[in-house]
């Protein structure tokens, strides 16, 4: 998502550099026909998400690049990655503007829910590698440095104070949305491709392809 995110950036304006970084995202889907989400029977059907922001990590504009996923019962059902529309002129704020996005696609996924006839009683949980940021969301007094992000302080906040949702701190190593943020080293980027859910259907059958 993250790798097609960014070649997308370039499809009006494409060098041979960006014809290769396709190639190489249509060489990992060709290797990985088997791979895809198992979903499993779970007791609890509560809703979290992981919010995560690289910020100023597109070179050439110096945008951050937002990233979310959400679950259900465990299971992972959205994701996204997106680079954000404004210049984030600290970490905190790219983090804070992405726990918005996350916010949104939760309360979404509430709302579903809801209309297939499932209660969600419990509140949801969204997870942010950036303390400061979470301290944005549960602090009642604007900071200055915060005041040109106030309406999504005022939406988080609300959610909080109604207690749909609470914000909790996740180490920066188990961070699911890091996947959708940035280029990882192989060894990061399999561990939380596992984490996500990811399963290699063909390990059931020895390599074989189901009938």
């Amino acid at each position: 998502t993250y790798a097609v995110g960014v070649v997308s950036q370039f499809m009006t304006a494409h060098r041979q550099p960006h014809f290769v970084a396709v190639c190489r995202i249509l060489q990992y889907l060709k290797r990985a026909p088997g791979q895809g989400l198992l979903y499993r029977p779970s007791s609890s059907l509560s809703v979290t998400g992981f919010s995560d922001a690289d910020w100023v990590g597109n070179t050439n504009d110096r945008r951050s690049t937002s990233g979310y996923c959400t679950f259900v019962g465990g299971n992972l059902v959205t994701w996204r990655s997106k680079k954000q529309t404004v210049v984030a002129r600290f970490s905190a704020e790219a983090d804070y503007r992405a726990m918005a996005h996350t916010a949104s696609e939760v309360l979404w996924v509430q709302s579903l829910l809801q209309d297939f006839g499932v209660s969600i009683s419990t509140p949801m949980r969204m997870f942010c590698d950036n303390q400061a940021a979470i301290f944005i969301a549960n602090n009642h007094v604007f900071h200055k440095r915060t005041k040109h992000i106030e309406i999504d302080c005022h939406f988080i906040r609300d959610l909080l104070l109604r207690k749909q949702l609470v914000t909790l701190y996740v180490r920066s190593e188990d961070q699911l949305g890091d996947v959708l943020t940035k280029p990882l080293a192989r060894p990061s980027f399999h561990c939380l491709f596992v984490k996500l859910g990811m399963f290699y259907l063909y390990a059931l059958t020895g390599g074989r392809v189901l009938e």
